[in-house]
């Protein structure tokens, strides 16, 4: 029987364009039971090399290089927003304005007030968001979240979560926009911190206060034309300019009284110019009856231990398999691992599945703004050495005790 057609469309045709596009396309696959059948309408970049690999290898049925004929377009129900930072605030905007529900890569807008403009225009049209926060849909960290709220690890004491990567440790690595404040907006904080900020409050649930400092390792950076290459290009003997801003950042946190984690603490640190760790992307999570550890390097498992009358057990090392969160959709047995792409692909179908009107299990554009808040404290207490305080978020997918 036929699925429930959904019309796609794109807006830039770079990596994670392609990632979105994969995950779209495999929904019929891996969840059959959705009983959807999406439809890859149309796709806009600002290259036609881009537009036509969009159709030919892709299968997006017209190209573009006007983003608005995508937002525009009759038949597109769903947007995929996968455009440098600089542009997530204006396409959004203009997506919810349109009234498409839309996918938007993370950070989703460059500051805390562009993203709260951003949730506002999809409040006020009444649409849907998905924000790529990709590694909440991790089976162990599922599961991690499950433990927790069920109680199984005690009350939490602690938390430490780091999100080290190498992608810009080399010196001569090429001053692309992700290094650009006005192009950017913040460094590492927005680029994986954010990351690891959501996953704390999806597993743990919202922070409370904070304060953090931040460090530019790299101050200068060859320079490389606009729309040429990546970041990870490497760029020997070129003019030079300026870095602006952050290589490392590093938090010390509280959790508030209505989260799983309520008293507890923690730290959180993120760089970007480390050299050795590939993804590390860890969180370690302290209870009194237990603790959790997970990394992203070896994603398809993760470290436990409980305690039973009171005899105190070592580490267990368990495999993700069939029953721990979506893993079962992808593989029969453990052992055989999931990979990065699966992780948008349950983001696709979290994302389709509230679109259908079923579970909204999807994080959301107010998880942005909570995930942003949190960095806007840390940049302004990098600044002035206090507490930061932070705001209550309202319909977000932390989590929280139950009343």
């Amino acid at each position: 029987m036929a699925g429930k057609e959904i019309g796609v469309g794109l807006v830039s045709v770079g990596w994670m364009g392609k990632v979105h596009s994969r995950a779209y396309q495999a929904l019929p696959v891996v969840y059959p039971e959705l009983g959807v059948k999406p439809r890859l309408v149309i796709a806009a970049d600002t290259a036609p090399d881009r537009i036509e690999y969009a159709k030919d290898v892709l299968g997006y049925e017209q190209g573009t290089l006007d983003y608005h004929e995508v937002l525009n377009h009759p038949d597109v129900d769903v947007v995929s927003i996968c455009s440098p930072n600089f542009l997530h605030k204006e396409v959004a905007i203009a997506a919810a304005k349109a009234g498409k529900a839309f996918w938007l890569e993370k950070p989703a807008g460059r500051s805390l007030a562009e993203t709260q403009d951003i949730a506002k225009a999809a409040k006020e049209a009444g649409v849907l968001s998905t924000i790529g926060f990709n590694y909440r849909n991790v089976p162990a960290i599922e599961h991690a979240r499950k433990l927790i709220a069920e109680g199984r690890l005690g009350r939490i004491m602690n938390v430490r979560g780091v999100f080290f990567a190498d992608y810009s440790s080399e010196p001569n690595g090429a001053l692309s926009w992700r290094f650009k404040r006005d192009l950017a907006g913040s460094g590492v904080l927005g680029d994986l911190m954010g990351h690891l900020v959501d996953l704390a409050h999806y597993v743990l649930g919202p922070i409370e206060e904070v304060t953090a400092l931040t460090h530019t390792v790299h101050t200068q950076r060859p320079i490389q034309q606009m729309g040429v290459g990546t970041h990870f290009d490497v760029v020997e003997g070129g003019e030079m300019g300026d870095v602006e801003n952050e290589d490392y950042a590093a938090m010390l946190i509280r959790f508030g009284n209505d989260s799983n984690a309520a008293g507890a603490v923690g730290t959180l640190e993120s760089s970007r110019v480390l050299v050795g760790p590939r993804a590390r992307y860890a969180l370690e999570i302290y209870g009194t009856e237990g603790s959790f550890v997970w990394d992203f390097e070896r994603m398809n498992e993760f470290e436990l231990t409980l305690t039973r009358r009171g005899e105190h057990l070592g580490y267990q090392r368990i495999m993700a398999g069939p029953g721990i969160g979506d893993f079962g959709s992808f593989q029969p047995g453990a052992g055989t691992s999931m990979g990065y792409d699966d992780l948008k692909i349950v983001e696709a179908k979290k994302f389709v599945s509230a679109i259908l009107g079923k579970e909204q299990i999807n994080s959301n554009i107010n998880d942005a703004v909570a995930s942003a808040a949190v960095l806007d404290a840390a940049e302004k207490s990098a600044s002035d050495g206090a507490w930061h305080t932070l705001p209550k978020v309202e319909s977000t997918t932390a989590a929280r005790k139950a009343n």
